[in-house]
């Protein structure tokens, strides 16, 4: 307050300017570091949100399944195929049949083992410390053509989105199964789907020849009341 001077009316008036425009600086200043916390924070969530997403995904295909077979084959197609050629060269005539059965009895293992693929490719590029070394040692077991138990690496994704969420754990002594991969649908429904859609397909063209046909009836019916109202006037 030393440094205003009241004396006259312009010094007021220069006192008065002087004291808004600091007031604006620092308001101004105030408001772009406001900002500035604000972008962080709305960045931040954003990335929590996507990781607890994509984990959450993880958690549903890693451990889907409480009952059924619990591990992952780590058996690939081409391993499949190259067996199912072994047996039909053993089998002689019986060969393509058995290649084919082969093939649809291991396609929803094969489409576990791809969807658990991905899971775990998640797991490692989102998760915690813990989680990425129990997804590491997965992927490498099943690398090397060994069964994976995916068990723990269930438990702990599940206590760790819990503690994000803010939720209770899970009491200690409440007895959880094992949980093991997401059951996939066989591949024998997509063909029947793919049928259906043909057949509402086909109904649809129907339909549309259908709503041809009545248009132009309609639109000749129109054009006869037209030229019969037109010879009565005459």
């Amino acid at each position: 307050m030393r440094g205003l001077d009241f004396s006259s009316w312009s010094t007021v008036l220069s006192s008065l300017l002087g004291l808004l425009l600091f007031s604006l600086v620092v308001v101004g200043v105030r408001l772009a570091f406001m900002q500035t916390i604000q972008r962080r924070r709305e960045r931040e969530n954003r990335q929590i949100n996507e990781r607890l997403k994509t984990l959450i995904a993880a958690y549903k295909t890693l451990g889907g399944s409480f009952t059924g077979e619990l591990d992952v084959d780590p058996t690939h197609l081409r391993d499949l195929r190259r067996r199912a050629r072994e047996a039909a060269a053993e089998a002689g005539e019986a060969g393509p049949s058995t290649a084919e059965a082969g093939d649809e009895g291991s396609d929803r293992r094969r489409r576990i083992r791809d969807a658990v693929e991905a899971a775990l490719s998640d797991v490692v590029l989102l998760g915690t410390e813990e989680q990425v070394r129990l997804a590491a040692q997965a992927a490498s077991d099943m690398v090397a053509g060994r069964p994976v138990r995916l068990s723990a690496l269930v438990v702990s994704l599940r206590d760790f989105i819990r503690k994000a969420l803010d939720l209770d754990p899970v009491p200690g002594d409440l007895a959880i199964p094992d949980q093991g991969p997401l059951r996939t649908e066989g591949g024998s429904k997509k063909g029947g789907g793919d049928a259906g859609a043909r057949g509402r397909g086909g109904g649809g063209g129907g339909g549309g020849a259908g709503g041809g046909m009545g248009v132009g009836m309609g639109a000749g019916m129109g054009m006869g009341r037209m030229g019969g109202g037109a010879s009565r006037d005459d």
